[in-house]
């Protein structure tokens, strides 16, 4: 980010305390700054700086005290469908844009952005930005929103409408009205139709731009010694966020597994030791538990992906080429494992009651029935012609230019 060019843009990332919502932002960060512009990102220093490398410009934003801005530690593990919808927007992303603000505030003023770039669950900086008359871009991290998910809730989406009103009435501009879920200027979708289908919400600004790919300085170590390559490999991962959940599953996930032993090798991402095993012991010789991995890397070299049906870790699976055996859990999970299962690119089975034999079952179609890799390998190859980074970074510099000239009658920064 030094010796940039005199005349780059200033983009400011707008990010929660989530890995799978930063890390999209990486790719882009990058090329931009590899453009000649300032970048910066306004979010928690520690998780972004682990994910971005010392030298990223981090402002820091407050999170709310409750769970330190990490849901797992205050959703309750068995929450599901409406009600963990409700619990995520108002015990936590309502609170966690109203603990941002003043510090998304306080970069903007100091940072000066031509453009914030806000995640799709960091509200406060589409409110904010708003408020400030700054342009804004929405980086959305799922497609579950615009592809109609809340269409068959209604009274769900009144609620929602009504909380992010509130909101917009203290941290935002009450005579704004945009959503600040979707930014009135532009939505960067990190997916493309082939996965997500057509949008019908904020279809008009959209850009598909595919998954923002970029290496991650903080990669785990692995033994990439223990891989076979005569053998297939299995990599199981619920994500960052969901270890209150995954005990039941990733014993299944193990049992599974062990049966396969000889045939196939897994690798089962542990984060919170919830299967009792010593990390990076194999077990049966074919079973591997580990409390990390370096996932880009990895997923080069598995033949099939077991999830929670969260967004990165699908995408990423895909732009490899990779089928899936989702299990989704809450949130926007069941409608990215139904866009998966509509691809054919993976097969769904139910995360709180699936058995080891119905698991490996799953595993079995998408590791040896050819369709759901000749789908995984489609839709890689729609999410590197949508230019991933690049073509974010392109959409950006135009909504730059065309932010560059203020209005006569706008007033200044310091004026707001």
């Amino acid at each position: 980010m030094r010796g940039v060019a005199a005349s780059g843009r200033r983009f400011l990332f707008v990010v929660p305390p989530l890995v799978g919502h930063i890390n999209p932002t990486l790719g882009v960060g990058a090329e931009l700054a590899a453009r000649g512009h300032r970048v910066a990102w306004a979010g928690t220093p520690e998780v972004v700086g682990r994910l971005a490398g010392d030298a990223a410009v981090v402002f820091r934003c407050a999170v709310p005290a409750l769970g330190e801005g990490d849901i797992s530690a205050v959703r309750p593990a068995d929450a599901r469908g409406p009600g963990a919808f409700k619990f995520l927007w108002e015990r936590f992303l309502v609170p966690l844009a109203e603990a941002m603000a003043p510090g998304v505030r306080a970069a903007v003023r100091e940072f000066r952005p031509d453009v914030v770039v806000a995640d799709q669950q960091a509200v406060a900086g589409g409110l904010v930005a708003e408020r400030l008359g700054v342009r804004w871009a929405t980086s959305a991290t799922t497609s579950a929103e615009f592809t109609g998910a809340l269409d068959g809730m209604p009274r769900i989406g009144a609620w929602l409408e009504g909380l992010l009103e509130g909101l917009r009435a203290r941290i935002g501009d009450p005579a704004g009205t945009a959503d600040p879920r979707f930014s009135p200027h532009l939505v960067l979708a990190f997916t493309t139709e082939e996965l997500a289908g057509r949008p019908v919400r904020a279809a008009e600004r959209i850009r598909f731009v595919g998954p923002s790919i970029a290496a991650r300085p903080a990669a785990p170590d692995f033994p990439w010694h223990w891989l076979d390559p005569a053998r297939p490999a299995v990599l199981v991962t619920l994500g960052t966020v969901n270890a209150d959940a995954g005990a039941r599953f990733l014993t299944v996930c193990r049992d599974a597994a062990r049966a396969r032993a000889g045939r196939v090798q897994t690798v089962l991402v542990d984060p919170a030791g919830a299967l009792d095993t010593a990390p990076g012991v194999p077990l049966d010789g074919d079973v591997l538990v580990v409390r990390g991995v370096p996932q880009l890397p990895l997923l080069a070299r598995v033949a099939a992906v077991v999830c929670h049906a969260g967004h990165n870790t699908v995408c990423e699976a895909l732009w490899h080429g990779v089928p899936l055996v989702v299990a989704p859990i809450r949130d926007d999970q069941p409608v990215v494992a139904g866009q998966v299962v509509a691809a054919g690119a993976g097969v769904r089975v139910r995360f709180g009651r699936v058995t080891a034999a119905g698991l490996g079952e799953a595993l079995d179609a998408v590791l040896y029935e050819p369709g759901h890799r000749a789908a995984a390998e489609r839709i890689g190859a729609s999410f590197r012609a949508a230019g991933g980074a690049a073509a974010a970074a392109g959409h950006l510099e135009r909504l730059a230019a065309r932010a560059a000239t203020r209005p006569p009658s706008q007033p200044s920064l310091e004026e707001r």
